[in-house]
């Protein structure tokens, strides 16, 4: 149950057997079901969860439309970053795509992981700066990309994932509604032709 978890934490900094068994009695297995939140705007987030099976996306209304901000998937942490650090309302909404397998902790049990192991904090600071950098180039490409530059990245940055995506949900991602990505597309494919 924890090997993807201990796998991917591995490869941020080498783990002491005590640190692994740390790692293993702080994150508990969550299911979520394909369409059920993993949280909603509004409420406070106090879990970091981490992929072990499925997919999730986060989103957020503007103008009563649903924005896509970004998808999760296996070997990533998920969590409403700001909310968890500051204990503040979460913005955003966390929603599994597909139904989904999680180890999940606590913002309590990341402060004893931080105090009481020797890799904790590095591994903390790791995972959130992989996090703010990837936030920050997608921020970025909502000013400076129009759509089809957007659904570019976004082939790019989820290739294993088109598959598995509504494309909808890709349509919110890129900012358009899904007639306008299906003209993308095609312009595309015209392109590789």
């Amino acid at each position: 149950m924890h090997d993807l978890l201990l796998q991917t934490l591995r490869k941020i900094a080498p783990l002491e057997i005590d640190e692994e068994q740390f790692f293993k009695s702080i994150f508990i297995e969550m299911h979520i079901k394909k369409g059920d939140f993993f949280l909603k705007a509004g409420e406070i987030n106090n879990k970091l969860g981490f992929v072990n099976k499925g997919l999730i996306r986060y989103f957020v209304y503007k103008n009563e439309d649903e924005s896509t901000i970004e998808f999760t998937s296996e070997g990533e942490f998920i969590a409403e970053y700001q909310s968890f650090l500051d204990n503040s309302e979460a913005i955003q909404y966390i929603q599994a795509i597909e139904d989904t397998t999680l180890l999940v902790t606590d913002n309590d049990s990341i402060q004893q992981l931080y105090n009481k192991t020797k890799h904790g904090n590095l591994i903390g600071r790791l995972v959130i700066e992989y996090r703010y950098n990837h936030l920050m180039k997608q921020l970025l490409s909502i000013y400076m990309h129009n759509p089809e530059q957007r659904y570019r990245n976004f082939i790019q940055v989820y290739p294993n994932l088109i598959q598995r995506i509504p494309q909808y949900y890709i349509a919110s991602y890129v900012g358009v509604k899904p007639e306008s990505l299906s003209r993308i597309r095609k312009r595309i494919v015209n392109q590789i032709s």
